[in-house]
């Protein structure tokens, strides 16, 4: 991913207000991000813990015509308590610890969202799919999950599901 500037980041956001945006806080190692390990860039915000979000680049869309597309995320209050010992991110596949996944719900673009109708997607908590996909990271479970995919297959359908997330927040109710 090429690096995004804070204006490209903030101008991005599909599902909230130009105020909201304004006023998000940008990750806080953002002058330290490692941007060419990166599909998609995902933080928590550090002013808003209960929220996230997530840009896409340009390239990433289909006709990769436009500029960045960025979507807000809400955070859930308590951690889920559960019996479950390991969860997978519905992005990039990685198994995790119960906690190393989260539920987080997007309100859809435009008057859909206005009237409440989000789209929840569990994934990485740390939002870091794109580090476990490429063995950057590793995740704090036990028993790891093998795969005959290459790296870049793996990186192919982490896109893909990412891309198919963002365009249900981005399409219209129904559609």
């Amino acid at each position: 991913m090429k690096p995004l500037s804070e204006k490209q980041i903030r101008a991005s956001f599909v599902n909230c207000s130009k105020g909201d945006a304004a006023r998000l806080k940008l990750p806080a190692d953002y002058a330290d991000l490692p941007w060419e390990d990166l599909d998609f860039l995902g933080w928590r915000d550090p002013g808003a813990p209960l929220r996230a979000h997530i840009v896409l680049p340009p390239d990433a869309l289909p006709g990769g015509a436009g500029g960045p597309v960025g979507i807000t995320l809400r955070v859930p209050e308590k951690a889920r308590t559960s019996a479950v010992k390991s969860s997978l991110c519905r992005i990039c596949l990685t198994g995790h610890a119960s906690s190393g996944v989260s539920l987080l719900a997007a309100p859809r673009a435009g008057v859909a969202g206005r009237d409440g109708n989000t789209v929840g997607i569990y994934i990485c908590s740390d939002l870091a799919c794109s580090l476990y996909v490429r063995g950057k990271r590793q995740p704090a479970l036990r028993t790891r999950y093998e795969e005959s995919l290459s790296v870049e297959e793996r990186i192919d359908r982490m896109r893909a599901n990412l891309l198919a997330f963002v365009e249900n927040v981005r399409l219209p109710f129904g559609a």
